[in-house]
């Protein structure tokens, strides 16, 4: 029987609020979410990434649970001014604009993949959020989710690559204000 989006429960967390076990359960959600992409050595290094994202202060993150299985997460943190994504580009944000939410990570198992799980994840972490925008980054080659992010509200506002052996990124941005 193929899983459906109703038949899984969504949990928050939260910097300074997390289990034990947790950044090793996001770093075996990412084995698997991206298991036919292990051998590039920039996702080998995602281990170093969660550590780093779960150590941020205003760091959140939505899990997907089936029963007790985790099949799918989302997290991210808020932005220091100056630091956000965005400002490399070409972007200029509407006149009242004061913070920025990087959402770094929006992923789900291929079991339960072209099912919802990924845009209820992201809608629920951003749900609470008092920022004025939130920034992701796609990677280019895979234009097809640059076009789901697209249909959730974002715009892309250049590229980047931000580290020299990860992909070239399209930076973009959605605002959460209205």
């Amino acid at each position: 029987m193929e899983s459906s989006v109703t038949e899984f429960e969504v949990r928050h967390f939260q910097h300074g609020d997390l289990p034990d076990g947790f950044t090793e359960m996001l770093v075996e959600v990412h084995g698997d979410a991206y298991a036919d992409a292990m051998d590039d050595e920039f996702n080998r290094r995602f281990p170093w990434f969660a550590e780093h994202w779960t150590n941020m202060p205003g760091f959140t993150c939505v899990v997907a649970y089936q029963g007790a299985t985790p099949i799918g997460f989302a997290y991210g943190a808020p932005l220091a001014s100056g630091r956000e994504w965005w400002r490399d580009t070409d972007y200029v944000p509407n006149n009242g604009y004061s913070s920025t939410y990087a959402v770094s990570e929006v992923l789900v198992r291929p079991k339960w993949r072209k099912q919802g799980v990924a845009e209820l994840l992201h809608e629920a972490l951003l749900k609470a959020r008092t920022e004025d925008l939130a920034v992701l980054l796609v990677d280019t080659t895979h234009p097809k989710v640059q076009k789901l992010y697209e249909s959730w509200g974002y715009g892309k506002t250049g590229q980047q690559q931000p580290f020299a052996d990860s992909p070239v990124y399209a930076v973009m941005v959605k605002s959460l204000r209205g």
